[in-house]
């Protein structure tokens, strides 16, 4: 498979590639932790998190940290959004981010939002950058009913946001429907950059430095295994439009 040149649509993670919301997963869980005698979030812990729906995180982390004896999953989880709705309205852009979405959005690529949270949390994350994400054609997110069980690894949630942009289409006339292989899937996570390749697009993976030093190297393989499926960058910074004809 070839990079798309140029690509029709762009889909997007959005904790940890967009915005710095996940250290403020970090913030929340170690308080948590901390609170039962656990010790901060570490990476070690916390790249088996991403990609995981919050109830289903916080049962792992639990576990890891062998509280269980104190905390369950669910109490662990309600106790994390507690303290994320007070520092949700805090999280800011990542280096990159803004460039790239208006420099996209002024050369007309299509564009979705696929995240893992939930719209409540979307909503929260995103109450400071309104007008930023008011560029995207649409946001596909975690509890949305068609994906719910389907989550990332599994490529629906970028086969359900491409479907936004082709329904979008239509409804402007436009006959031809973009496929998957036209389009660029942009991760910070593992389970989410497997799931665009399987998804069948062009991943442009921007994973944390922290992440890359934690991850066993078969785990990082999983992802580069086929360097004709994606491109690895350190940041969005470092996007070049001129390298996908843009």
């Amino acid at each position: 498979m070839t990079r798309p040149n140029p690509p029709k649509a762009c889909l997007f993670d959005m904790d940890g590639l967009l915005l710095n919301s996940e250290t403020m997963y970090t913030i929340s869980f170690s308080k948590i932790l901390n609170k039962y005698g656990a010790p901060s979030l570490g990476w070690d812990v916390k790249v088996q998190l991403q990609g995981l729906p919050g109830p289903e995180a916080c049962e792992l982390v639990v576990n890891s940290y062998n509280i269980s004896d104190k905390v369950t999953g669910e109490q662990f989880y309600k106790e994390t959004s507690q303290v994320q709705e007070e520092i949700w309205p805090d999280v800011e852009l990542l280096p990159g981010v803004e460039d790239l979405i208006r420099g996209l959005h002024k050369r007309g690529i299509p564009m979705v939002v696929c995240t893992s949270s939930h719209k409540d949390k979307f909503e929260l994350k995103t109450k400071r950058h309104k007008e930023l994400f008011f560029l995207f054609d649409g946001v596909v997110t975690g509890d949305e009913p068609a994906i719910v069980g389907k989550g990332k690894p599994l490529p629906f949630i970028w086969w359900l946001g491409l479907q936004l942009v082709n329904e979008k289409r239509k409804l402007i006339n436009t006959k031809e429907e973009i496929k998957p292989e036209d389009c660029l899937v942009f991760e910070d996570a593992i389970p989410g950059a497997i799931s665009g390749k399987r998804a069948g697009a062009w991943v442009v993976w921007v994973p944390d430095e922290n992440a890359i030093k934690a991850l066993p190297s078969a785990e990082i393989e999983k992802v580069l295994d086929n360097e004709s499926k994606g491109v690895i960058l350190k940041s969005l910074e470092d996007f070049k439009f001129e390298d996908y004809g843009l």
